[in-house]
């Protein structure tokens, strides 16, 4: 899977991902740090890379509908200490078919996975 990390998002996640197997990058790697949503979103889109953030910017069905994008996954882990969103992500990314994602708009909450399809 093709997936971009957002600023929000630490980039010691991306060797983690990249062990799994999958093409990672982060918005600090294309000098995309401090850009607005839309800039990441845009960028991410056009790689076809599936968006990995903190933001509930990003989640926004109005702004981001499902279909008109490879794919945003929203983490909300129960902390947002950087280990243990290191852990969260990491933990959701083992357990999970990243490619049911494609297109769609997902929650990743600590007791539930909620999914927008296009």
């Amino acid at each position: 899977m093709r997936i971009k990390l957002d600023e929000n998002l630490s980039r010691h996640l991306k060797t983690t991902l990249a062990a799994s197997g999958h093409d990672v990058l982060t918005v600090a790697d294309e000098g995309l740090l401090a850009q607005p949503d839309h800039v990441v979103a845009a960028a991410a889109a056009a790689e076809g890379r599936v968006l990995f953030t903190l933001d509930l910017g990003l989640a926004d069905l109005r702004r981001y509908p499902p279909g008109t994008h490879p794919g945003i996954v929203l983490f909300r882990p129960s902390s947002l200490g950087p280990l243990e969103v290191n852990r969260f992500v990491a933990e959701f990314v083992r357990s999970q078919d990243l490619e049911a994602l494609t297109g769609c708009l997902a929650v990743v909450e600590v007791d539930r996975l909620r999914i927008r399809r296009p």
